[in-house]
């Protein structure tokens, strides 16, 4: 069991619910029951119809699609992270699945708790419109990777990406935290593993990134974002 105060202080940051107060915030996790995920345990499957969101409060869950036998992970989400199906919001995992990557706690949010949530605070709502516009973007802008780019340049973006999410920057460079397999990068970039190897083993060469420890390691940003389709610094969006 988590500490009600750790428990608050999570759901403080998930983006649509800052407005809300400590007592609001305790309300919610009153009126919700806690799920818990065994690692690699699948709760959501193309089956499921229910309209919920998900708010994860601890753990890490990914939301991935099948075709023809392989796996494409749409997104990796952290605690502090609301996600669902929902017609209301836009929030789509139909026709997706969604699996605890580590050990994972959640609680799953209602329409009626949603409704009521942006009756009595407005400001949920437009917070809702904002974070659904960038995830829209975001999605965009990976399925024309996909389609356009060639492998490397795939997965230097997928890593500049994971920089800007959970990069942790050190002395001599910028540390990815979380150890990702060749094969756990290919689902979230469309490639096969041997295929994710040869591209990796590109960057490496061009002295973009380095693997130590199991880790990925970012030791020149400028290649990485030449490697990425980035040729200039001036086309790179803050």
């Amino acid at each position: 069991m988590m500490p009600i105060e750790e428990e608050v202080k999570v759901l403080s940051r998930v983006e649509i619910l800052e407005p809300l107060s400590e007592e609001d915030l305790r309300g919610l996790l009153r009126r919700s029951r806690d799920i818990h995920l065994e690692s690699g345990e699948t709760f959501f499957t193309p089956e499921d119809t229910s309209e919920k969101l998900f708010i994860l409060k601890k753990g890490r869950v990914r939301i991935f699609k099948t075709s023809d036998g392989r796996q494409l992970t749409l997104a990796e989400i952290d605690a502090g992270t609301i996600f669902g199906e929902m017609a209301l919001t836009a929030q789509r995992l139909r026709g997706s699945y969604a699996q605890a990557i580590e050990p994972s706690i959640l609680i799953s949010m209602s329409r009626a708790d949603l409704e009521h949530i942006i009756e009595e605070k407005p400001q949920v709502g437009n917070r809702l419109i904002y974070l659904l516009s960038e995830r829209l973007a975001s999605y965009e802008s990976r399925m024309e990777d996909l389609s356009l780019k060639e492998v490397p340049a795939r997965l230097a973006n997928l890593i500049l990406l994971l920089s800007e999410g959970e990069g942790v920057k050190t002395r001599q460079d910028i540390k990815i935290p979380h150890h990702y397999t060749h094969e756990r990068l290919g689902t979230m970039i469309g490639a096969n593993r041997e295929a994710v190897t040869r591209a990796f083993g590109l960057l490496q060469d061009e002295g973009a990134v380095e693997l130590m420890r199991r880790l990925i390691h970012i030791k020149d940003m400028d290649a990485l974002r030449r490697a990425a389709g980035y040729p200039y610094p001036q086309d790179i969006i803050p």
